[in-house]
């Protein structure tokens, strides 16, 4: 089964611009309903986003629906369920998403016209619908593996219909980098600021006040330092630590992170989930420190020019980030692998390394991290693949993911064509037009 896949059409907002939109039932899939809303609200989506007209997008929209409210129904058949916890979370992340581009959660309020809290009410069940779609297409392909001879197989009816695409030019790189020190005053100091603000806040001030006005964590200082709803695992080890060991509306002890330190307060704990805020104070470094940072990176850069080091063994032995693990690899976090096209990679890279050849080590730059720190790097072009067609050589993962995920499409239509024999179907308007639902139609 071909479905339509329309980027921003199921995205969690789209469905509060058009609830002028009157409704009715349209189709039933089991013990689900499909409404006219699901199908326009999506639909008016697909327009906004500058498409033109086409009745086939509406078809292709009606069969996307009736496929997800088939996988819902045959979910709750399973017993296969969401914990509330698992809802919240994913609603809270997409709200705060939401608050960082409008800048508040009070401009968040008023450019839906509804509170935080009627907002969630309102979208609880979609996003309940939607972690169910993906567990039950998640089920439906868990067991789907595909062999090396398979993925041949693939490649060479790609080739026989003449549809080998075009890889755009991959980098592979590796990294070595100075983070200069924070010396022992500056520490002290920022430990010292904190623990006044603790001290004036149980005398009565508010921790919302002066997270506003102290806080580097600029994004939630707009927010009083509340970062929402986050399950375990969300935040790094420290302060997760000390924000699930909170009870009632306590205060942590000065908390360390890689971002700087922190004071903690609890808003709300459910389940596995926890509402904090947080004051971060980020210590200063000193032009001394960073001095030192960069002569430590010269002593290294002369060591691998004479060649009495390599690159990967010096970024093991002398890298203050983690990639030294990997020899200063650097893993692209959108694919897992270790190749980046030019576009993928990180600005303050980006411009050294496309003018760059394999093999080639870049200067010493500065640059910031992250976690806004400041630190020098040197960079080296391990491996270099210029714009060419798709092959098993080089892009061997490329094409296995890709007859993986049609291996898994089949999967699922194969599913859908046999629970739809089983599965109680209505329409209640023909749509003889849309050749796409010929077979939901029994």
């Amino acid at each position: 089964m071909k479905r339509i896949i329309i980027s921003a059409i199921l995205s969690f907002f789209s469905f509060t611009s058009y609830t002028q939109i009157v409704d009715e039932i349209i189709a039933v899939v089991g013990n689900e309903v499909v409404l006219s809303s699901d199908i326009e609200t999506q639909y008016l989506q697909y327009l906004s986003q500058g498409y033109t007209d086409s009745e086939e997008v509406r078809c292709q929209i009606i069969e996307d629906v009736l496929y997800q409210k088939l996988l819902v129904h045959q979910a709750k058949l399973d017993s296969t369920d969401v914990s509330e916890d698992d809802v919240n979370q994913e609603l809270d992340s997409r709200l705060n998403s939401f608050i960082s581009q409008l800048g508040s959660e009070e401009a968040l309020e008023e450019y839906f016209k509804k509170s935080t809290s009627e907002l969630k009410l309102e979208f609880y069940e979609i996003i309940y619908n939607q972690l169910l779609t993906q567990r039950m297409q998640s089920s439906i392909t868990s067991s789907v593996s595909i062999t090396p001879e398979e993925v041949k197989l693939f490649f060479q009816e790609m080739k026989k219909s003449s549809d080998i695409p075009v890889m755009p030019t991959t980098l592979e790189i590796s990294q070595i980098i100075k983070i200069p020190e924070i010396t022992l005053d500056e520490k002290s100091r920022i430990r010292k600021k904190l623990i006044s603000f603790r001290d004036r806040i149980k005398n009565g001030e508010d921790f919302k006040v002066l997270a506003t006005l102290y806080s580097d964590d600029t994004e939630s200082a707009k927010n009083g330092g509340e970062l929402g709803f986050v399950g375990r695992g969300a935040l790094v080890p420290e302060f997760e630590s000390a924000a699930f060991s909170l009870k009632g509306d306590q205060i942590s002890e000065v908390i360390e992170t890689q971002f700087g330190y922190h004071i903690i307060q609890l808003i709300e704990r459910r389940g596995e989930t926890v509402n904090v805020r947080h004051i971060l104070l980020k210590p200063k470094v000193s032009s001394a420190s960073l001095l030192e940072a960069k002569e430590q990176l010269k002593k290294i850069e002369v060591l691998i020019k004479s060649e009495e080091i390599t690159f990967e063994e010096a970024a093991r032995f002398h890298s203050d980030d983690v990639s030294k693990n990997n020899g200063g690899l650097l893993i692209n976090p959108q694919t897992g692998s270790s190749l980046f096209t030019v576009e993928e990679l990180p600005l303050n890279i980006r411009y050294s390394a496309e003018r760059m050849n394999e093999g080639d080590v870049s200067s010493i730059s500065q640059f910031v991290m992250d976690d806004g720190k400041k630190a020098y790097r040197i960079i080296k072009i391990t491996r270099k693949l210029e714009e060419h067609s798709a092959n098993l050589i080089d892009d061997f993962s490329l094409i296995n993911d890709a007859a993986l995920n049609e291996k898994k499409q089949q999967e699922i239509s194969e599913w859908v064509d046999k629970n739809i024999t089983t599965t109680y179907i209505r329409f209640d308007y023909d749509y003889n037009n849309c050749d796409v639902l010929r077979k939901w139609k029994k």
